[in-house]
């Protein structure tokens, strides 16, 4: 499906990314003191005969370096919702980049919040057919988002053609 054309008013956008508390400046200082923790134990640990625990050291820093790696790496995933013209245009892009999209009638959808004990889903639906938003947000996150979509699909309803 191709995006909507530049010429559709866009009546609400927003675009979803997952939260990463660290920034890269904190990751790069917090690797830095750890660094610096491991080198000052490994010689420690040397000095007293047990230099084979040096490698742990390492190992451990290199560890929590793939983890947070792997972490930034997921935070790069977004999805984009766009209520232009008469369409919901969601477009979600992977952590590969790969771009997925999905086109709407905006009159017919159904925002649906299900929500359990400690977590939630939100659903947008039309014609039968059921889309999953928002995976990576917070149930607080994605409860803001369905009341914020419902409310711009009320709006956008109600204007005159």
């Amino acid at each position: 499906m191709e995006p909507a054309s530049p010429s559709d008013t866009v009546h609400w956008q927003a675009e979803l990314r997952p939260h990463r508390s660290l920034p890269p400046r904190g990751f790069h200082v917090l690797m830095g003191v750890l660094a610096l923790v491991s080198i000052f134990a490994s010689i420690g640990f040397t000095l007293i005969g047990a230099w084979p625990v040096c490698g742990f050291f390492g190992l451990d820093v290199l560890l929590l370096y793939i983890a947070f790696r792997a972490s930034y790496r997921s935070g790069r995933m977004r999805e984009i919702l766009r209520l232009a013209g008469d369409d919901l245009t969601v477009e979600r892009i992977s952590v590969r980049g790969e771009l997925r999209f999905w086109r709407l009638q905006a009159f017919w959808i159904k925002v649906r919040l299900i929500e359990g004990e400690d977590t939630s889903r939100l659903l947008l639906t039309s014609h039968g057919r059921s889309l999953v938003v928002g995976g990576f947000l917070s149930p607080v996150e994605r409860r803001s988002l369905a009341t914020e979509l419902s409310l711009a699909l009320e709006r956008w309803r109600a204007t005159p053609i």
